[in-house]
């Protein structure tokens, strides 16, 4: 096996190589001096090594995500109870408003029907109370004056004969000419006349008032008590027609159906009405979903070069030949810390591949900033990790051949695709090697798999 680092061609001795040789094996050292030392691996410039190059370098931060709706609810009745009918599948599209299911509402629209029935009644009532009364009462009304008016005119007549009659039963009994029973019959008679009077005269005070009030309509505290009436018939009605509308389940907005979780005959309780949590599926109809977008956790060494706006590119295992676009559409306000690693929350809204992506897939996001001019370049496979965990890449040395590869620390900057920005270690013109030289590999730790020059 070759040394970690190529063999220096023109600087060993081979005369000191074959004596230490020859002291352990002597046929060993023979053949080393014939046939000399190792050749220095062949190193083609063109093929094996690329320059340091100075050039713009775009700017992409790189991170994981998460395809996820950009609303998503859980929809349940407002009232509790069985459900009689589903009008939505898993898949279907609906608008805002849409009804997607039916409550069992039998009873409430019974009792509907019943408190319309009663507001009509009493705005009927108002009504009449407003326009007034009839000529057909009113003309009933003069007829009660008229009648009562001829039976007091009949009593007053009727009165006088008996009044007339008992003067001339008084005569008589003064003169002893009738008993004293004639005498008292005549004076019942004219008592029960004036009775019959007085009876005449308030039956027909009441009729006239009756009269009056015909023809000046209703009054005004009868036609308050008719609005009122009017008012509580509605207010009934309203508290049962609500009821009724809440047992059409409708989508508070427009979407798609990811979910549904019930059937026909269900019983689901009103607790979880427009949840959005998990935990609210046992007792919700269906779960509706708008829109994408995609959320990832940043460093928050990165936050500050990511701002709303900002072009992503969006890539996805289950369409590995696709890019899409996004947008950053939010970054949280407040940090999250997990693990003892301080991240912060950045949603990216998704301008294409919404016909293609699914809430739940892995995505893989490249946050594209500002680019970094005049940067140093190197092909990000050239770089190399050392088992003490220093990055840095393998440098050629010497102005003329034989070359050597020397290892070179460095220190990076940006990544973009595959290139990196050197800030320290190397200048412009340099040449690396694209890949570690023989026995120089690391499995594990290098992220190339270097096969030797």
């Amino acid at each position: 096996m070759q040394p970690s680092l190529s063999i220096k061609a023109g600087k060993s001795n081979p005369w000191k190589l074959g004596l230490a040789a020859l002291g352990l094996v002597g046929t060993a050292a023979i053949a080393y001096t014939v046939i000399g030392p190792p050749e220095a691996p062949d190193i083609n410039l063109e093929r094996d090594t690329v320059p340091v190059q100075v050039q713009s370098l775009p700017v992409q931060i790189k991170a994981n995500g998460l395809v996820q709706p950009l609303r998503k609810i859980n929809i349940s009745p407002k009232e509790a109870g069985s459900v009689a009918e589903l009008l939505v599948r898993e898949g279907d599209s609906v608008e805002a408003g849409q009804v997607i299911a039916r409550m069992d509402n039998e009873q409430l629209q019974a009792q509907v029907n019943q408190y319309r029935q009663g507001l009509a009644r009493a705005q009927a009532e108002l009504v009449e109370k407003l326009t007034g009364n009839r000529p057909e009462d009113i003309a009933k009304a003069e007829a009660e004056v008229t009648r009562y008016e001829a039976q007091l005119q009949e009593a007053q007549s009727r009165s006088q004969l008996a009044t007339a009659k008992l003067s001339r039963q008084q005569r008589l009994a003064d003169q002893g000419a009738i008993s004293r029973d004639a005498l008292e019959e005549a004076e019942t008679e004219a008592r029960n006349a004036s009775d019959t009077i007085r009876q005449a005269e308030a039956a027909l005070r009441v009729a006239r008032l009756e009269l009056d009030q015909q023809r000046s309509g209703f009054r005004s505290e009868d036609i308050d008590q008719a609005r009122a009436q009017v008012a509580e018939a509605a207010a009934q009605l309203q508290i049962y027609q609500i009821q009724l509308d809440n047992a059409f389940v409708r989508a508070p907005f427009g979407g798609i159906i990811t979910r549904r979780f019930t059937d026909v005959g269900d019983f689901v309780a009103p607790t979880t009405s427009a949840s959005a949590s998990d935990g609210a599926t046992s007792a919700s109809i269906a779960e509706l979903s708008s829109g994408l977008e995609v959320e990832a956790k940043l460093p928050e060494a990165s936050i500050a070069r990511i701002r709303p706006g900002q072009t992503v590119e969006v890539r996805s295992d289950s369409y590995p030949d696709q890019v899409f676009r996004g947008e950053v559409r939010l970054i949280a306000p407040r940090a999250v810390q997990e693990n003892n690693i301080t991240t912060f929350r950045v949603k990216v809204s998704l301008q294409t591949g919404l016909d293609l992506l699914k809430a739940g897939m892995n995505a893989k996001l490249a946050f594209i900033g500002d680019p970094v001019k005049n940067a140093l370049v190197v092909p990000l496979a050239a770089v190399v990790t050392q088992p003490d965990g220093a990055q840095g890449v393998w440098r050629l040395t010497g102005a003329a051949p034989p070359f050597e590869p020397q290892f070179q620390v460095v220190r990076l900057g940006s990544e973009s695709g595959s290139q990196a920005q050197i800030l320290e270690g190397l200048k412009a013109g340099d040449r690396i090697f694209l890949t570690p030289p023989a026995g120089q590999t690391i499995p594990g730790v290098d992220n190339t798999e270097g096969t030797g020059l």
